[in-house]
């Protein structure tokens, strides 16, 4: 039978931690904290007295966390006894952290702010609460949550976006602006009125959206005389618009004079205040207001310098909650694409067999979860990944590359990369809400990745992004799995050069089946399905269906002998598929594809001045009925230079693709063309 603890906020660490109740004379019971359960069992372990797995059956409660728990390779459980040829007899002895039958414990990064006063500003009354700790600058928080939900930091202009009026040096030549892409600005003039020489300017925070990237700077000054605003440090790409000559647009965060509708909260840094504005209906006397503590609410980590991982570890139905990373100043400078510099609320590096299965990472101000530095055979099952100020889940590899020490053991990872993860079945949405440049997930340079059954929803840049190569040198991402995962709501119109599913470089073996993906809007250009992007090659894309785009259902950059087949690109705004860059190989197979759309009948966008493609056995149908064109050319120009030589124009007659129905009738004429009909019934997770 396993070994069952537990642990409850009516316990006593001095306890056994074997009952899961209080005893009538309360001298025995349950442990307090979750520490205590973890000292349990590594004395068991010294003793050699954990023969069977252990359950750490945790009930119900806030456990507000001092410092991020922290699990290490003594923690692990132990794999099952061995006979003859290393054949397993017995299960292995997991070490099990779970919430205890039908209920809900919370671990807590954050602590509960108390202590609440009247006051008014702005002509409204509004709520104030002294943190002393923050007027000596030992805590500092970017979000706040009352009673459950994310509170609104106060933001300029209430709606929409202010537009940049001009750099020093001028708005560059929209032709000639790749030259000084990455070089950024401090100084920018602003259209007058647009900002102030606010209370505390220092603290106020400028957002500019530009590219596939915000920049988030604090002010130095602000000159109202000659509209110059001047900010702390030097942006990280051009403050400009898109490849246009047009100012970056951008909003500005944490502005005291802003504070005037309920449900908006401000910081005062300088004068250790909080001021929240309520909603109706909040009391000062039973409002439930949380502000982030810690940067991390759990980390799971192997050691180092033996090599020695964190093994055979398991945790289900806990929730994670209120945890912000704070970056310093050379962090903030960084800001690159997918927001990779940002770390999870929940880390896991150097960890071999470990399991998350019903859990919830809710309420964090950064990336939920977080897979690192050689971990393998990590499983994220079942979970709810939600209300992040970064991405959902980052699977990622080591930033130094730096081998172990020596000694470290036959198994170690030497490349610092995961591999053997699967991601299944999670909730993973409304993310960005202070990274807007972060993903729904995150594949950098890692192998055997497993990403299937989630819904991803609601971020500001791509759902999925995978590899983290440039060009066709040594990519490191093999054969990552992204299949059954429904897509929508990515972009939100916000960033540019994005896409429902994102990749980068050479990536043998990586396969995207069986994705539902839909409502990808960009701000400005590449708002993508699915985005093969710089170097991506060797990926197989397959009975996908992608509609409703801002650009189009399918672009690649530039890539080799990518296999695009037998998917539903429909309802793209701009085009229906492209390419960025003609090179002297084969840039893809688009083949057996259905292309429905409803415009001015634009099929290509992009570089089609070669072919060096192969197009053929592809449906077109343009329900405005006007005449396709394809890079300029008609259907028979195009087929003239070699292209959908067993191409046809015919409806496919989908049942109701205006509301995402895209079944086709039993007649349809996508037979012809060698499409085959695939099931999406369980796309999704499967709960």
């Amino acid at each position: 039978m396993p070994l069952t603890l537990y642990v409850s906020p009516k316990g006593n660490d001095r306890w056994s931690g074997r009952r899961a109740t209080p005893t009538k004379a309360r001298d025995d019971g349950p442990f307090a904290t979750i520490e205590a359960a973890q000292r349990a069992v590594r004395k068991l372990k010294r003793k050699g007295e954990l023969s069977e797995p252990v359950r750490v059956l945790i009930r119900s409660g806030v456990y507000t966390l001092k410092k991020p728990l922290r699990f290490q390779p003594e923690d692990s459980g132990s794999p099952a006894p061995t006979a003859g040829w290393n054949i397993q007899s017995g299960p292995e002895r997991n070490v099990t952290y779970a919430a205890y039958p039908g209920e809900k414990p919370i671990f807590s990064g954050g602590r509960r702010i108390t202590g609440w006063k009247t006051t008014h500003v702005n002509g409204r009354e509004v709520w104030v609460a002294d943190l002393p700790e923050v007027k000596r600058g030992k805590w500092y928080f970017t979000q706040l949550w009352v009673n459950g939900r994310r509170a609104r930091r106060t933001r300029l202009p209430k709606q929409g976006l202010f537009q940049i009026a001009d750099l020093p040096s001028g708005i560059p030549d929209s032709g000639n602006i790749h030259v000084d892409l990455f070089v950024g600005q401090d100084t920018f003039r602003f259209q007058p009125g647009d900002l102030q020489a606010w209370r505390n300017l220092e603290d106020v925070e400028f957002v500019a959206l530009h590219y596939w990237i915000e920049s988030r700077i604090n002010f130095k000054s602000i000159d109202t005389e000659t509209n110059t605003a001047t900010l702390q440090w030097k942006s990280r790409m051009q403050l400009t618009d898109d490849f246009t000559k047009g100012g970056a647009p951008y909003y500005v965060e944490n502005v005291f004079e802003a504070l005037e509708e309920p449900g908006q909260w401000y910081l005062d840094r300088r004068a250790g205040k909080l001021y929240y504005l309520p909603l109706p209906g909040e009391t000062i006397r039973t409002a439930e207001v949380y502000a982030p503590y810690l940067p991390h609410v759990l980390i799971i980590e192997g050691d180092p310098h033996s090599g020695q991982p964190v093994k055979h570890l398991a945790f289900e139905g806990l929730t994670f909650s209120h945890s912000e990373w704070t970056p310093d100043a050379e962090s903030m400078k960084a800001t690159p694409q997918a927001a990779c510099h940002v770390p999870g609320a929940v880390v896991i590096r150097r960890a071999h067999d470990v399991r998350f299965e019903k859990c919830a990472i809710t309420h964090v101000g950064s990336y939920g979860l977080e897979i690192n530095d050689g971990s393998h055979d990590v499983t994220v099952q079942s979970c709810d990944i939600a209300d992040l100020g970064g991405g959902g889940v980052k699977v990622w590899h080591s930033f130094t590359g730096e081998p172990p020490m020596p000694g470290a053991g036959p198994d170690w990872n030497h490349t610092l990369t995961c591999r053997r993860i699967l991601i299944s079945d999670n909730e993973i949405g409304d993310g960005g809400h202070r990274y807007h440049q972060a993903v729904g997930a995150l594949i950098g340079k890692c192998t055997g990745v497993q990403l299937i059954h989630n819904h991803i929803h609601d971020f500001d840049y791509s759902g999925v992004s995978v590899g983290w190569t440039w060009g066709y040198d040594e990519g490191e991402a093999y054969g990552n799995i992204i299949e059954y995962n429904h897509i929508h709501h990515i972009g939100r119109g916000m960033l540019s050069d994005m896409g429902g599913i994102y990749t980068l470089g050479v990536q043998p073996g990586t396969r995207l089946r069986y994705n539902i993906i839909h409502d990808v809007q960009s701000r400005g250009y590449g708002g993508w399905g699915i985005y093969n992007d710089e170097g991506s090659s060797y990926i197989l894309v397959e009975n996908n269906l992608v509609y409703r785009t801002k650009s189009n259902g399918y672009n690649q950059h530039y890539g080799c002998n990518n296999i695009i087949r037998n998917n539903i690109f429909a309802y793209g705004d701009e085009a229906q598929f492209s390419r960025g860059r003609v090179e002297p190989h084969n840039s893809f197979f688009f083949t057996n594809n259905i292309l429905f759309f409803d415009n001015d009948g634009t099929v290509l966008g992009g570089n089609w001045s070669a072919l060096n493609a192969v197009i053929d056995h592809n449906l077109y149908w343009n329900v405005s009925a006007k005449p396709l064109h394809f890079a300029g050319a008609s259907f028979e120009q195009w087929q003239a230079r070699g292209a959908d030589q067993h191409s046809l124009i015919a409806d496919p007659a989908f049942r109701d693709p205006a509301n995402g129905d895209f079944t086709l009738s039993a007649d349809s004429p996508a037979a012809q063309i060698g499409f085959a009909p695939f099931d999406l019934s369980t796309v999704g997770p499967r709960r």
